[in-house]
């Protein structure tokens, strides 16, 4: 009678889903970690014809960054301003549509960006952006 009690005493049972979300979780790292991220036509196992009209795959994007105190940085390098004059020049010569992005600093002097703008119109490429963060609402 006493185990019956206990059943009916008021107790609510609890079910803790710590264990399985840990568990799901882990999955997920595992399961993203396995997938391979595959060329289309290799994982077919399609060898694709050669065209000499073929387009080379898309130029790789520049990003330069002005930090606030004028500094220049290309490529994760520090640069002046005639190896980065010299580095566009020789992008622009590889590919003229060579998409480059300016990040300034929000406080550095509008002079030191401009000069980057004049230095890649000087180079040849001209399919510029500026890069911005989004602005916090609310």
């Amino acid at each position: 009678m006493k185990l019956r009690d206990d059943l009916a005493g008021g107790d609510e049972f609890a079910l803790n889903l710590t264990s399985m979300t840990d568990i799901v979780f882990l999955m997920l790292i595992f399961f993203m970690l396995a997938t391979t991220y595959g060329d289309p036509e290799r994982v077919l196992g399609i060898d694709l014809p050669k065209a000499a009209s073929s387009s080379e795959s898309p130029p790789r994007e520049l990003v330069i960054s002005v930090l606030e105190d004028g500094r220049t940085v290309l490529d994760g390098a520090f640069v002046d301003h005639d190896t980065l004059r010299a580095r566009l020049e020789a992008a622009a010569r590889a590919a003229p549509e060579t998409p480059v992005t300016i990040r300034g600093h929000r406080l550095a002097h509008h002079e030191a960006i401009v000069s980057v703008m004049d230095a890649c119109g000087l180079a040849g490429l001209h399919n510029l952006s500026v890069g911005t963060t989004r602005e916090e609402r609310g």
